[in-house]
């Protein structure tokens, strides 16, 4: 066992500990990212209406049916961004990642379309299913447990910060006199 901080969980680093370190402030952040990501997809929709009208234009009215790919544009962005980036722009804007809930890695791009897929079906299927994340251990929606992904604080991926080339309070090989 890890000994911890004093009074964390018993002062041994336990499963617990670590879910409440990578998802501690998730839900919120969540929900902020989804207002970003919202508008940031609205810019995207809106300029590929604009060029769906001006080749409809140009085209004589051959362009038109160009706005019937215009309902991709939403499931374009999350699966794009979550396969190359493991984190939509709303995401990585408030420390957040998504990552496979078992080892922690990034998600495949076949496990980031299933995640967008899902998650455009339980919006469609009505938001008050996204309530299930208050329940789980790791906070997970409908559509983070059927694709098995988590989505976790970027921050808690990462080690603490330490001196140059030494654990913290590590003195240099050979004695603290050593040059």
């Amino acid at each position: 066992m890890i000994p911890t901080s004093p009074g964390s969980y018993g002062g041994y680093a336990s499963a617990l500990a670590e879910d409440h370190w990578l998802t501690d402030g998730v839900m919120l952040r969540r929900m902020l990212a989804l207002l970003v990501d919202g508008a940031l997809i609205a810019v995207a929709a809106s300029l590929a209406w604009t060029f769906c009208l001006l080749l409809g234009v140009m085209t004589l009215g051959l362009g038109w049916p160009l706005f019937g790919a215009l309902p991709a544009v939403p499931i374009l962005y999350h699966w794009l961004f979550l396969s190359a980036f493991a984190a939509t722009p709303g995401q990585a804007l408030f420390g957040l990642t998504v990552r496979q809930d078992a080892d922690l890695l990034a998600p495949s791009p076949l496990a980031a379309l299933a995640f967008t897929l899902l998650f455009y079906l339980t919006m469609a299927l009505g938001v008050i299913w996204f309530a299930i994340a208050i329940f789980t251990p790791r906070h997970r929606a409908p559509h983070d447990l059927i694709s098995g992904l988590v989505v976790v604080r970027n921050r808690a991926l990462t080690p603490p910060a330490t001196s140059w080339n030494m654990r913290f309070g590590a003195a240099p090989p050979g004695g603290p006199t050593a040059a």
